[in-house]
């Protein structure tokens, strides 16, 4: 007579550390800077100028991705101060 052994139950351990690796603030807070400074960098190739032209003829020509990335610093810093906090657990 032959037996069949029953498998490991590896799946059921392989679901909760998929989920405890989801529970990881630095993660979220990485790739939440990442994706402001990618912005950055597509805006930087692909997005428009501001152009001012004055009276005079004069013009002068800022790129959009200064703007953004003004916006991308204060972004980050709020993210890094919260995502990357040292609690004491």
């Amino acid at each position: 007579m032959t037996t069949i052994s029953h498998e490991p139950a590896l799946k059921g351990r392989e679901r909760s550390q998929w989920a405890e690796f989801l529970k990881i603030p630095e993660l979220w807070a990485s790739l939440a800077i990442s994706a402001m400074w990618l912005a950055v960098l597509f805006t930087a190739i692909f997005g428009p100028s501001l152009v001012h032209t004055s009276v005079t003829g004069a013009s002068t020509t800022i790129p959009s991705a200064i703007f953004v990335s003004f916006f991308a610093v204060l972004g980050s810093a709020a993210v890094a101060k919260r995502g990357f906090r040292r609690t004491d657990r």
